[in-house]
């Protein structure tokens, strides 16, 4: 099987075995560090994805705040890099004990 005909037929396998969306969810909390810069990736760490929803710890209700902001351009930039808009929301919850990597 030729690597273009694996590109076309994998997309379809995961969508017909409703797999696609946890994909493209794991897929961006991969890319969450590269998608939002390395000042709010050393404060933040994007942990889960469920409904459509970005589970994000962040070092402190500060943090927290002022991401709450930055939302809808950082949104913007992981559908772009995912190339889709299954990631509809994203949610910041404070890092119990602080970030770790």
């Amino acid at each position: 099987m030729s690597a273009q005909a694996t590109r076309v037929l994998v997309p379809q396998l995961l969508r017909n075995l409703g797999l696609e969306d946890g994909v493209l969810g794991w897929r961006a909390v991969e890319e969450w560090p590269e998608a939002v810069g390395s000042r709010i990736a050393s404060r933040t760490r994007a942990v889960g994805f469920q409904d459509g929803t970005l589970r994000v710890e962040v070092a402190g209700s500060a943090w927290q705040y002022e991401l709450g902001f930055l939302k809808r351009r950082l949104l913007q930039e992981l559908q772009k890099r995912l190339g889709s808009a299954r990631v509809r929301e994203i949610q910041f919850i404070q890092a119990g004990g602080g970030i770790r990597r």
